[in-house]
C-alpha cells in the first residue's frame, strides 16, 4: 500500500540562514535547503504518484500471469522429464532418469508402460507409482523405495532389487524371473499370476505375501526368507524352489 504524506513547505532561505551560527556550514545548509524544495515540489506532483501506482499495478499483473501460466509450466516440465526418459531408452547408466521418474511420480503422473530396461536406478524413490506394464528388465534398482507401486504385468526379468522395499506392491502377472530379490522387503506383496522362476529371494522379508496364486517359482532360491507365511516354504519347495544359502547369483 502506498501512503503519501504531504511535505511541509520549507522555510525561506533568510530564516534558515539566520539559524546558522557557523559560516563554514552555509554551503551545506544551502544544499540541503535546495533538496528540501525539490522534495516539496515532487511530493505535490501528481504524475509521480500515478507512476507509483502503475508500478505496483504492473507487479500485480505479473503475479496474476505467473499463476495463470503455472499449468503450462508444469506441462513443459513433464514433457522435458518424458523426453529424458525416452531419449535414454534401452541405454545403461542413469541419464537423468532417476530425477525425471521421481518428478513425474511426485506430480502423480502415471508411469504406465515406461521403459527403463538396463538403466542404473539405484536408490530410486517411486513410492505408490503406477507402473502398469512397465519394463524394468535388467535395471539396477538396489535399495530403491518401491513400496505400494503397481507392477501389474510389468517386466522385471533379471532386475536387481537387492535391499529394495516393495511393501504392499502389486505384482500381478509380473515377470520376476531371474530377479535378484536378496534382502528385499516383500511385505504384503500381491504375487498373483507372477513368475519367480530362478529368482534369488535369499533373506527376503516375505511377511504376509499373497503367494497362493503364484504362476511359477521353479528354481527360485528361498534360503533364509524371513517371516514366511504358513505353508509358503513347503509349497515353494514342492513347486521347484530351492533352499541353497551358499549359492551366489
Amino acid at each position: 500500500m502506498i501512503l503519501h504524506r504531504p511535505r511541509t513547505r520549507p522555510e525561506p532561505w533568510k530564516a534558515r540562514k539566520r539559524s546558522n551560527r557557523r559560516a563554514w556550514l552555509t554551503p551545506f545548509m544551502a544544499f540541503e535547503w535546495g533538496l528540501e524544495w525539490v522534495a516539496f515540489a515532487l511530493s505535490n506532483w501528481t504524475l509521480l504518484e500515478v507512476l507509483e501506482y502503475l508500478g505496483s499495478f504492473s507487479v500485480l499483473i505479473a503475479v496474476i500471469f505467473y499463476f495463470a501460466e503455472s499449468g503450462d509450466r508444469v506441462k513443459q516440465r513433464h514433457y522435458q522429464a518424458w523426453q529424458v526418459i525416452n531419449t535414454a531408452q534401452g541405454k545403461g547408466g542413469s541419464g537423468g532418469r532417476i530425477e525425471a521418474l521421481q518428478e513425474l511420480n511426485a506430480d502423480r503422473v502415471p508411469l504406465v508402460g515406461v521403459d527403463v530396461s538396463s538403466a542404473f536406478l539405484q536408490g530410486l524413490n517411486l513410492k505408490n507409482a503406477n507402473l502398469l506394464r512397465s519394463d524394468f528388465s535388467s535395471a539396477d534398482l538396489r535399495n530403491s523405495n518401491l513400496a505400494g507401486v503397481d507392477f501389474t504385468m510389468a517386466n522385471l526379468d533379471t532386475a536387481n532389487l537387492r535391499g529394495a522395499s516393495l511393501d504392499r506392491a502389486k505384482c500381478l502377472q509380473a515377470d520376476l524371473r531371474n530377479a535378484d530379490l536378496t534382502g528385499s522387503d516383500l511385505v504384503a506383496v500381491d504375487l498373483s499370476g507372477a513368475s519367480l522362476d530362478d529368482a534369488d529371494m535369499r533373506g527376503a522379508n516375505v511377511q504376509d505375501i499373497q503367494w497362493q496364486r503364484l504362476k511359477s517359482i521353479n528354481g527360485a532360491n528361498i534360503a533364509g526368507v524371513k517371516n514366511a507365511p504358513e505353508g509358503f516354504v513347503a509349497w515353494a519347495l514342492q513347486h521347484g524352489a530351492v533352499d541353497q544359502p551358499g549359492v551366489e547369483p
